[in-house]
């Protein structure tokens, strides 16, 4: 039997960068607020500092700071004909479990979303007609704007510590930034990184084929900075310690760092770890919610938490499972193409050429999670024609290092041993003087890539585990062979000594292989409970004082980072939540 305790304005599952934007802004707001996090609370001087935070089989190899798969996971097929198997082990995506949340260990590539994406489906209609977009490709318009969202944008940039350069200050454009970014309202706080070799180099070579490089925007502090609420940052250190560790220098933004120490220092806030919400619970006609249960992970005791709100803030995957645990809104049928809850999943695609060169030195153990130059030519640039490759969405393209530790990184020429007196011979003549260009890709939402209930696994408390049907259709496979083509030709142009050429995927995708934390879909917003989740302030159609915050919001997948738009839709729902409490009940009519 669930112990049932006082009753508290908002309840918010999980702690990471939504979950503390929302419990800083609610409570200041006057609200309680309890928040429930699986993981532990760890900080930066006792968890994260040298020389225990350089740890790469502890953090890397054995996912110190990410969720467990020997108690909760997925099963994985690619199509709904497959049989689904478990994760057994992190693999593709790395969702984390801390204090923090993917935001403790992530790289810092903070970007802003454009209409490009907030409206895929009626740009591309008006453009190439509605013949162009393939009949089971199920994109659809988000229901809100650039325009809208700039000023969250923004916030976010500004409490995160983004380092970058504006290419577009209120429609004029910015020597040395993105030339085809849309209009936002001031600078980055704060200057791009210390460029590296290898992106100098890059930048060098995109320039001479005609292309637009710029610094990659990111939450790498560039100096110390403190920010718009007085969390401060130290400056990067430039360690090569980034993807999958904390930062000693508390130099990455992370809620950790930032909202989360604010929300508690506020009497209205409570956090409680090691809590793992297994229910969402309804009053008796399904209307509206009541609050969660949960059970406490050491001791195996059961709690109900009465809320007058529940605000889901957990991973993108673990916020949709509990939606489908939960029973709150029709679940995706595929065949019928009804219900909406597990629907448009999308993960990222990506090519990578390897260069090796005689004569530079990358020194590649020197960098930042951000220590990258891009170029957009073919990404949110509308002036290239997609027409003639029919695919739709994008890609950007960039070269820098990020991470690259001696356990997990052996830049090797192809032809080498894989083991032996060779293969030593040749990790230690290629580590310093091998470089990377990387094309990163979107993936457009299809009917047959969704989340449902399995029917065979469950997890630690005997639950259904979530199973993800998931494979790239023949439009990212167009975008691939573009994409590798395109990155190819500017490794040619650098002429390196040799090089691994970039491929287009043509295997089935596959969960085993670290790729990109970028999974999106399955609570997706909209404009009519018929095709979404969610309405335009994350609020569910279903139940009105119901809040679902996260990537799991996105309708498809952009080439770029989802954090940029996570981060400023949790500052945007909570400026909703603001005016929903005055005045409770559905803010946008079905």
């Amino acid at each position: 039997m669930a112990t049932k305790l006082n009753d508290v304005d908002v309840v918010i599952v999980g702690l990471g960068w939504t979950g503390g934007i929302l419990a800083k802004e609610l409570t200041e707001a006057g609200l309680k607020v309890v928040a429930l996090e699986r993981g532990d609370m760890r900080t930066t001087d006792k968890d994260y500092a040298v020389p225990s935070i350089r740890d790469e089989l502890r953090y890397v190899i054995r996912h110190d700071l990410m969720q467990n798969t020997a108690r909760d996971t997925l099963t994985v097929r690619n199509n709904p004909s497959q049989e689904a198997l478990p994760m057994r082990r992190l693999g593709s995506f790395l969702p984390g479990e801390v204090v923090g949340g993917s935001g403790v260990h992530w790289s810092g590539h903070t970007w802003r979303w454009t209409d490009m994406e907030f409206k895929v489906r009626s740009m591309y209609e008006e453009r190439y007609g509605k013949s162009f977009i393939p009949a089971d490709m199920t994109i659809q318009d988000w229901g809100i704007t650039y325009d809208e969202l700039e000023p969250y944008y923004d916030k976010f940039e500004h409490t995160a510590a983004i380092s970058g350069k504006a290419g577009n200050l209120k429609g004029q454009l910015q020597a040395g930034g993105n030339p085809f970014e849309a209009p936002r309202a001031r600078e980055y706080p704060l200057p791009p990184l210390t460029p590296i070799l290898c992106s100098e180099m890059f930048d060098k070579a995109a320039r001479d084929l005609g292309y637009h490089p710029f610094p990659r925007p990111t939450s790498n502090a560039s100096r110390a900075y403190t920010n718009p609420d007085g969390s401060k940052f130290g400056a990067c250190q430039y360690c090569g310690h980034c993807q999958r560790f904390g930062c000693e220098a508390n130099a990455k933004g992370s809620a950790h760092i930032t909202v989360i120490p604010i929300a508690m220092r506020n009497p209205n806030f409570t956090l409680r770890t090691h809590s793992w919400v297994t229910k969402v619970l309804k009053d008796s006609d399904g209307k509206k919610v009541t609050g969660v249960t949960y059970t406490n992970i050491l001791t195996g005791e059961e709690f109900e938490q009465p809320a007058g709100m529940v605000l889901l803030c957990a991973y993108a995957i673990n916020n949709v499972h509990l939606m489908l645990l939960s029973g709150i809104g029709e679940p995706y049928d595929p065949a019928a193409q009804k219900g909406v809850i597990g629907k448009n999943y999308c993960y990222q695609t990506g090519v990578n050429a390897r260069l090796f060169f005689e004569d530079k030195y990358f020194h590649p153990f020197m960098g930042a999670g951000g220590s990258n130059v891009t170029i957009d030519d073919f990404n949110i640039n509308w002036g290239f024609d997609r027409g003639p490759h029919g695919f739709v969405g994008a890609y950007n393209v960039g070269s820098g290092f990020n991470t690259a530790l001696p356990i997990g990184y052996r830049p090797v020429p192809a032809g080498t041993p894989q083991w032996g007196k060779a293969w030593k011979a040749a990790t230690a003549k290629w580590y310093q003087k091998a470089m990377n260009i990387n094309a990163s890709g979107s993936v457009m939402a299809n009917r047959n890539n969704y989340y449902d209930l399995d029917p065979t696994y469950r997890n630690a408390f005997g639950q259904p585990l979530m199973r993800m049907t998931f494979d790239y259709k023949e439009n990212e496979h167009k975008l691939g062979r573009h994409s590798a083509d395109l990155v190819n030709a500017i490794a040619r142009s650098m002429n390196p000594a040799s090089v691994i050429p970039a491929s287009a995927r043509v295997e089935p995708w596959t969960v085993v292989p670290y790729q990109s934390t970028h999974n999106t879909g399955g609570t997706i917003m909209g404009t009519n409970p018929r095709n979404s989740a969610l309405n335009k302030y994350l609020q569910s159609w279903d139940c009105h004082n119901l809040f679902v915050v996260g990537a799991n919001v996105f309708p498809h997948n952009s080439s770029y980072n989802p954090t940029g738009p996570v981060g400023a839709l949790a500052y945007w729902t909570a400026d909703a939540i603001k005016r929903y409490v005055k005045n409770p009940g559905p803010m946008v009519q079905a």
